[in-house]
């Protein structure tokens, strides 16, 4: 069981962190002293006294590591949350030791910043393979069924098929669901292998004799009456419980809680870009990306504007009508790869494959996306953002509103020239359905990380697109 080699497990990983940082800050010593960063007049302080900060380096660190939560077990976590999260702790480590050495003086000035910048640097990549080589070892001998975590669902519902559903799919995570109980479905139901094993009833007794690691709570809304009387069992056994609600489709996967004198309160739907903060940042990079791409991609524009002018009949720069942030309506901004329609056949529907309305010219813009840069000029006067969920034309707002629940939470951000959908290639003639999963998911976890992602996704998945018509 994992409860029984946990802590010794942890000791070793703490230890191993410390033997990291340590061993990132002497090779940065060495690199700037000894190596190629040597420079005249280098070493004017002693190696020992560099050493000495290893005193208090090493702990202060672990402190850190400890505080940002990197020694919680998170076998369902992303590699990417971890990576932000190792720049995270060593960030705020460089500032304290910085500030340290400004405060007390320390080496009267002398002190080398190189050495603490070739630390920051280095131990951020050791930390990091470390983790990896972690996270790779645990999850091949979790596949091979060593270091398990077993669950014991209490009540069968939409939350427990997800949630099974979920485990099944990441064998990796090292989860084994024991079996569920439940006082509606019949002893022996199974749902993709985990039976029911007895009624709620059986709790008391189950819990000593099945050896568990883990209690979900996944009642059905009928029986949350009955929630904190199971509650109440499970804590009681000394068994780690947690609670998946049977609403999980109504709450984002971050909720956002609030206490109102002692109230908790969760918000249905938590948007970070509500965040001024957020919002200011996010903004700011919206006007300096689309003022430089604006400026650097100047002679390109220029080109296609005379191609568009010269291969077809009409104007260069076709607009539509689309819906934005807060159902606010805009005029979105293209260069024009269609014949020119009326404004009734406009609104016919989507482009489809081999569509004969799209020049030649214009299909070679949308297979590359080249139609789409006037859209820097939407970015830039605040209409849209360089990365959010695409915007509709208002007829399809309309028709998307009543079949699609959830639809307009988009609208609750800056509509994207790029975004999370379109990166996995939901674009063009695809599922509407999917790229709204896709949508919500940007929106409520979004940070400035994503986006940068997402930008970087769209250099390689984004700009050519076999979807795109």
């Amino acid at each position: 069981m994992i409860k029984d080699n946990q802590k010794y497990f942890n000791g070793l990983h703490v230890f191993l962190d410390a033997l990291a940082i340590a061993g990132s800050y002497i090779l940065a010593w060495y690199l700037k002293f000894e190596g190629p960063f040597v420079t005249e007049g280098a070493g004017a302080l002693p190696m020992s006294f560099y050493l000495s900060a290893l005193y208090f380096l090493v702990p202060g660190y672990l402190v850190l590591y400890y505080w940002f939560k990197l020694y919680t077990p998170k076998r369902s976590q992303t590699l990417e949350k971890e990576i932000l999260d190792i720049i995270k702790v060593n960030s705020v480590g460089v500032a304290f030791f910085l500030m340290a050495i400004t405060a007390f003086k320390l080496g009267d000035g002398n002190f080398s910043r190189i050495v603490i910048g070739l630390f920051y640097g280095i131990n951020i990549i050791i930390t990091l393979l470390f983790r990896i080589v972690l996270r790779t070892t645990l999850r091949y001998f979790r596949k091979k069924g060593y270091n398990l975590k077993y669950i014991l669902l209490v009540g069968y519902s939409r939350a427990a098929e997800e949630y099974i559903s979920r485990i099944n799919a990441n064998p990796q995570w090292g989860y084994v669901v024991r079996g569920i109980l439940d006082n509606h479905v019949p002893a022996g139901t199974q749902y993709k292998g985990v039976k029911v094993i007895g009624s709620i009833e059986n709790l008391e007794v189950v819990l000593p004799l099945s050896h568990l690691d883990e209690i979900a709570v996944t009642l059905s809304l009928s029986d949350y009456d009955i929630l904190e009387q199971i509650v109440g069992l499970c804590e009681k056994s000394g068994v780690h419980t947690k609670f998946i609600p049977d609403y999980y489709s109504l709450i984002p996967n971050k909720p956002y809680t609030e206490d109102i004198n002692g109230l908790s309160v969760i918000n249905i739907r938590y948007v970070p870009l509500t965040n001024t903060v957020n919002r200011i940042a996010k903004r700011t990079v919206d006007i300096v990306g689309s003022a430089c791409g604006l400026i650097i991609l100047s002679p390109l524009l220029l080109i296609l504007a005379i191609l568009v002018k010269t291969t077809s009949k009409g104007p260069i720069i076709f607009k539509q009508e689309r819906v934005g942030r807060h159902n606010k309506k805009f005029n979105m901004y293209k260069f024009r790869s269609m014949a020119v329609q009326s404004e009734d056949e406009e609104k016919k529907g989507w482009t489809v494959k081999n569509d004969p309305r799209v020049t030649k010219l214009g299909s070679f813009m949308r297979k590359t996306s080249l139609d789409e840069l006037p859209q820097l000029w939407n970015i830039l006067v605040g209409d849209m953002s360089i990365v959010g969920p695409r915007p509709e034309r208002p007829q399809f707002v309309e028709k998307f509103r009543e079949e699609i629940p959830r639809y307009m939470i988009k609208h609750q951000v800056r509509p994207g020239l790029t975004g999370w959908a379109q990166v996995h290639g939901y674009r063009g003639d695809t599922s509407i359905r999917r790229r709204i999963e896709f949508d919500l998911y940007y929106i409520e976890n979004w940070s400035m990380f994503l986006d940068f992602k997402i930008m970087f996704m769209t250099v390689f998945k984004g700009f050519v697109n076999e979807n795109a018509y």
